[in-house]
């Protein structure tokens, strides 16, 4: 697999010195042993259609007037800018958001595809470079599909209508009888036919029709939309085809590894290279640039050490002698923090919604109850870390990398290198997952620095400690909820305070607060139907650098809010399924901002997306009697449910164990309806559920990073421990809920319910209340019971 002039890969039998291949050792322990070879082609040109044979088609004058259909909703859905038409009729798509495992190849290819009418063999996805012309390439906040899905059927069904037209003018006949199916336009009156390729350069003549010319299949009419379509991706991953961006080879690339700040914003007082200039393969070492406030994505600085191959980098890096400087939060203690997040949860804080008199209500309540959550740092840890590899050519530079945001990366790379965005260009390689992790460009903008000092293409590698101690972290909380009952057990009062270090403080120094965005990702978008509310944020210094994991804030806020009804169910003697669904209330459309919050809806209208209670009650419903709720448990075994929207999506988790009286625990089964409105690919949706499931459930089992003197303390997996395959529900079941509402995301919904779903049937299980993640302390097995 060989290196093209354009950037994009090739698959090749002929061997040259002055072109890559891959590693020898990739080759034999993944790709050459599975007798792959495939082509994953980045940065292809699209022109629309490969030219037919001279004299083929009518003469028609070339129309270059400017496209129609640049501003549908969800951004350019002009067809030349996605689809190419081979004179074959072989079709490539081009992707302009990333792979990472969540089947984005197949779900944006499905949706062109099905509007398009083409044969889904004759199918091959490009995965798009970075570039403005795309619109938004973020592949973040589940946006894929629910930002892109009206955009891409007006693609498809545009193709559809010019290829149906183009085929009219060649026989001479009505467009109405001309009707594509399966990759060939048919004349029902004369029989005659002729497949895409035939006619692909004469459609590419035609004028692109504007939406209201153009056709939407009905949903009857759908062919691979809301079908568990065969993946585009795995049969490569199986074959050991496709580049991540650790298999990017060019011709006399070297491998750097960094030895980053301990802390964020120290650096290098001193620094003693001669040992490490002296193992078998380094070349040299690099001092890069101190980081500066505000950190952004720019990196954090140190001294690389770049070498012939990574092991020798990783054994130079070892060999260096540092001396640091201390950063600005060098005795930072992440138990302390709890401390005074814990503290500052118990007093008010700045209010971002309110209904009522909540303090009024709490003091004419029959009981009230108040209790405290508390959520770890995390890491997003992907299996495959951050890496990135740069080549320069005068001032213009060309990335290889696993990233989530190619136009972030771009912009990064830029910034820091002091060129134009146009003289960087950004590949888009497979990632070996993301979770956000990979949206943050740091490790690029690291490449590309080293590559112009060294005049050489560089491979930057991340080691699995560099990506646990240095990353973006998820966010701490500390969380403080009061509810009064009145004497039938029902709330009349919900005071939610939360407390976290913001993402903003990333970007924007001295930030202490938690922004309205984060805020209403389970918090000021609480759905209960209770008369008296009120929602707080509390201020939080930021010690490290915060960053987005998958489901963001509603991770630790889903958590209180589940757990903390569940509480008030024991406490009105009702049954905690049974008690959610009085919370929920009346089917109704629920508006935060009618009650002050500044609620953004995951960048979505509420009038095409409103939080809709009947929909949070039906998947409630759903999961429960998948789950034969209500059914008599053997002894040591209990049953919990939680039910949240993110995303745009609605999604119940209901969850039983089984506790042995030392605290062992055992996920007996897990039983999930997800409501993600339009579902694309139902094959894959159920996979986002079980895997977002299981990232909630190890990360609520085990996740926690510990800082001590401003440095993570934990370095690999021994200290991050991540669920076992032992450890997995012994059953899993995942109902999806059939809708024609537009589609929400489906990557992240799955995983907030986990973990207070987890913690609801423990103590239906023991008695025993965790209101603490993780749920296991570090360096034990055992719950805390």
């Amino acid at each position: 697999m060989f290196l093209n002039s354009d950037g994009s890969f090739r698959e090749t039998h002929a061997t040259s010195s002055s072109q890559p291949t891959q590693s020898p050792i990739t080759n034999l322990s993944r790709r050459h042993f599975l007798g792959g070879s495939g082509t994953m082609v980045i940065g292809m040109t699209l022109f629309g259609a490969c030219a037919p044979a001279k004299d083929s088609f009518p003469e028609i004058e070339a129309n270059n007037g400017p496209s129609p259909l640049t501003d549908v909703e969800g951004g350019d859905a002009t067809p030349s800018l996605f689809i190419t038409i081979e004179n074959d009729g072989n079709i490539k798509l081009i992707c302009h958001r990333s792979e990472m495992g969540q089947q984005t190849w197949t779900a944006m290819a499905q949706i062109v595809a099905d509007e398009m009418e083409a044969d889904w063999d004759k199918i091959e996805i490009v995965q798009a470079v970075g570039d403005k012309k795309y619109g938004s390439q973020n592949t973040d906040g589940s946006t894929s599909v629910r930002n892109n899905f009206h955009r891409l059927r007006i693609t498809g069904a545009a193709m559809r209508s010019m290829l149906e037209s183009a085929a009219a003018q060649l026989w001479q006949v009505d467009k109405a009888e001309c009707k594509a199916k399966l990759g060939v336009v048919y004349h029902s009156k004369s029989k005659k036919s002729a497949h895409f390729g035939e006619l692909a350069a004469f459609a590419s003549k035609l004028a692109v029709p504007a939406e209201d010319e153009i056709t939407l299949k009905t949903r009857e009419e759908w062919r691979y939309i809301g079908q568990a379509t065969k993946s585009l991706t795995v049969p490569k991953i199986v074959r050991g085809q496709g580049t991540y961006g650790m298999d990017v080879q060019l011709p006399d690339m070297l491998y750097a590894v960094i030895a980053h700040p301990p802390q964020v914003k120290s650096f290098i007082k001193s620094v003693d290279t001669e040992a490490t200039l002296a193992v078998q393969g380094v070349k040299q070492t690099f001092q890069l640039p101190k980081a500066s406030t505000p950190v952004g994505f720019k990196p954090l600085g140190g001294i690389a050490v770049i070498a012939t191959d990574t092991w020798a980098a990783i054994q130079g890096r070892k060999a260096l002698e540092i001396s640091w400087t201390d950063g600005p939060n060098a005795g930072f203690s992440s138990e302390v923090f709890a401390k005074e997040l814990r503290a500052t949860a118990r007093k008010s804080g700045t209010v971002k919604r309110k209904k009522g008199d909540v303090n009024a209500a709490l003091a004419k309540a029959d009981k009230t109850l108040n209790a405290e959550y508390y959520a770890a740092f995390l890491s997003q840890s992907p299996m495959e870390p951050p890496c990135a590899t740069a080549r320069w050519d005068g001032d213009k530079v060309e990335c290889w990398t696993c990233t989530q945001n190619p136009q972030a990366a771009q912009k990064t790379v830029a910034n820091v290198c002091k060129v134009p965005e146009e003289n960087v260009t950004i590949h888009v390689t497979w990632l070996g997952g993301g979770f956000g992790r990979k949206s943050k460009p740091d490790y690029v903008a690291e490449a590309a620095l080293i590559a112009r000092e060294i005049g050489k293409p560089v491979k930057v590698v991340w080691t699995r400690e560099d990506d646990l101690q240095h990353g973006y972290f998820h966010s701490v909380s500390a969380q403080f909820l009061e509810a009064g009952l009145d004497e039938n057990g029902q709330c009349t009062s919900w005071l939610h305070r939360t407390v976290f270090p913001t993402i903003t403080s990333t970007f924007v120094p001295l930030v202490a607060r938690g922004s309205d965005m984060e805020v209403g990702l389970g918090a000021t978008d609480m759905p209960f139907a209770i008369a008296n509310v009120q929602v707080e944020v509390g201020k939080a210094k930021a010690p490290i650098r915060i960053g987005w994991l998958r489901s963001v804030c509603n991770v630790f806020q889903a958590f209180a809010v589940q757990s903390f009804s569940a509480e008030l169910a024991h406490a009105a003697g009702i049954d905690q399924k049974d008690y959610l669904l009085k919370l929920f209330g009346d089917a109704r459309h629920f508006d935060p901002n009618k009650e002050g919050a500044k609620y953004s809806n995951y960048g979505a209208s509420l009038e095409k997306h409103p939080i809709d209670t009947a929909r949070l009650s039906h998947v409630t419903k759903v999961a429960a009697k998948m789950a034969n709720w209500g059914r008599k448990l053997p002894e040591g075994h209990g049953i919990g449910i939680a039910t949240h929207r993110s995303f745009l999506t609605y999604v119940s988790t209901v969850i039983e164990v089984k506790v042995s009286a030392e605290g062992d625990l055992e996920i007996i089964g897990v039983w999930s309806a997800i409501d993600a409105g339009t579902v694309v690919n139902t094959g894959h949706t159920i996979s986002q559920v079980e895997g977002g499931t299981l990232y909630g459930l190890s990360n609520a089992l085990y996740g926690e990073i510990t800082v001590k003197d401003g440095i993570v303390e934990q370095a690999n997996f021994p200290d991050w421990r991540v669920m076992r395959m032992s450890e997995a529900p012994k059953n899993f079941e995942v109902k999806i809920i059939k809708s024609d509402a537009p589609p929400g995301g489906v990557g992240e919904p799955p995983t907030p319910p986990a973990a207070p779903a987890l913690a609801n049937a423990i103590f239906a299980a023991t008695g025993v209340r965790l209101r603490s993640l993780p749920l296991i302390p570090k360096g034990q097995d055992q719950l805390p019971l």
